[in-house]
């Protein structure tokens, strides 16, 4: 029997037919992966990224389905453990790993009492280093790890302090916290191991800190601390290293608290180099640098090695400023000095060593082991600050360059024209002898002297005796 071809439109339906048959499978697939999550997670629970889901893949969800806990896709090869506000899509919590593990079918998360995230390769990437029973999203966002026993408790352990901290200097070196906030026990006491302090939102406008249940040992109202409307209210860290709380309408997110409510207080609100004065805004250090660029110099290459002493890196000029200090001093580690000379000293023979504060009222010495960022302007020129300045770093280290060049360039011409020029001298007195100085266009005039009456030598005059 002989074989019909195919024609135009049969080819067509053929072809809309796969497409369809692909996108079903597709769409099942997506509902396959996104239905595996739950209610709670409990001990041999185990999770791999799905290659078909973007942005997020659900694990856990709370009651209400108002948050989700999940994979969280970045920059489409990574992946953060976040839970998530479902209606805005907007996450709430990220775990913060060593590194970012990627999206891949090697990354799992996995709950054995901790939960953690891990590859075969790296290891763990993050735990909560822990040993409960199961993993649970509460209404509110609450994640928590739970201990199921006659009393159930929270097993997942938090400090009885907020606080906020910088990595200024590298991957693997401290942080440095620039706020912290510690349980001011407004309404009940904070009994020293008797369990975790824990921080829960409230749905009615406030950041409670908890101990075993208890009132709130500590409140920090919002704007819209307990008035009657309903809503979800989440808190966030801001790029700028500000935690602020926001308020959801329904369609938008209203700015509702801020932890740190002057600018100047923030650990770079000025850039690197850069001076903060509340009210005024940014300036920089040197006082001569312009700011209008948002920055007081280009970033630098390898800031964060801080090897002053190295043979590539030890290259640094020095910028003095008074009436400057530290917006989180009392944070800070500091040894008490007799001058301010040795406070300098004690940081000009640390190899990693950026710079220093000194108050001539305490004799405090400030110490910063990391690239410097914004200081504060205060009244008290007593309060002088020492930074070191990289050469290579910054508009001032090439205007410093540039000026010593130029002037050893002109002291270098200055002395070969007098060179020169007493040479020629010397030479045209030899062959001309006193009765050699005579004006080559008409006159007698003193030799040498010739040329006294011109612009550049109108300052010297001559006088009879």
């Amino acid at each position: 029997m002989e074989k019909k071809p195919i024609n135009s439109v049969t080819r067509c339906l053929l072809t809309q037919l796969l497409y369809t048959s692909l996108c079903v499978l597709f769409s099942a697939t997506r509902v396959r992966a996104g239905a595996t999550a739950t209610r709670e997670l409990l001990r041999g629970f185990t999770a791999t990224p799905d290659p078909s889901i973007s942005p997020f893949q659900a694990l856990l969800d709370d009651s209400t389905g108002n948050y989700s806990l999940g994979f969280l896709r970045v920059n489409r090869v990574q992946l953060d453990l976040a839970v998530v506000h479902v209606p805005s899509s907007e996450p709430l919590w990220v775990a913060n790993p060593t590194r970012p593990p990627g999206w891949s079918a090697q990354t799992r998360v996995f709950f054995n009492g901790s939960l953690v995230i891990s590859d075969p390769h790296t290891g763990a990437f993050w735990s909560t280093e822990t040993s409960g029973d199961r993993v649970w999203l509460s209404n509110t966002s609450n994640l928590q790890i739970q201990k199921l026993d006659d009393s159930p408790s929270v097993l997942w352990e938090r400090p009885n302090f907020i606080g906020l901290y910088a990595k200024f200097n590298g991957e693997h070196e401290p942080d440095q916290i620039y706020l912290r906030h510690k349980a001011l026990e407004a309404k009940a006491e904070v009994i020293e191991g008797q369990g975790p302090i824990y921080i829960i939102l409230s749905s009615d406008g406030y950041l409670g800190m908890y101990q075993n249940g208890s009132v709130p040992v500590d409140v920090q109202p919002f704007s819209t601390f307990q008035q009657t409307r309903s809503g979800t209210r989440r808190i966030r860290l801001e790029p700028d290293g500000n935690l602020k709380g926001y308020y959801w309408t329904g369609s938008n997110w209203v700015l509702d608290y801020e932890a740190i409510p002057d600018p100047c207080e923030l650990p770079s609100s000025c850039g690197s180099y850069g001076l903060c004065q509340p009210g005024l805004g940014c300036s920089c250090l040197d006082n001569h640098s312009d700011y209008n660029s948002g920055r007081c110099g280009p970033p630098e290459k390898n800031s964060f090695s801080g090897d002053f002493c190295g043979p590539n890196e030890g290259k640094y000029w020095v910028l003095r400023r008074k009436g400057v200090e530290l917006p989180y001093k009392e944070l800070m580690g500091y040894e008490k000095m007799d001058s301010l000379a040795q406070c300098e000293k004690s940081c000009g023979e640390n190899c990693t060593c950026w710079g220093a504060v000194y108050s001539n009222s305490s004799g405090f010495c400030y110490t910063i082991d990391y690239p410097i960022q914004s200081l504060l302007v205060v009244g008290d020129v007593t309060k002088v600050g020492y930074f070191k300045v990289r050469v290579s770093a910054g508009k001032k280290g090439v205007e410093v360059g540039y000026e010593v060049g130029i002037g050893l360039l002109c002291v270098a011409v200055l002395v070969f024209g007098v060179v020169v020029g007493f040479g020629l001298y010397r030479v045209r007195s030899r062959k001309r002898g006193v009765s050699g100085y005579l004006e080559e266009d008409s006159g007698v005039e003193v030799g040498p002297y010739k040329n006294l009456g011109s612009a550049s030598c109108r300052s010297i005059e001559l006088c009879d005796r």
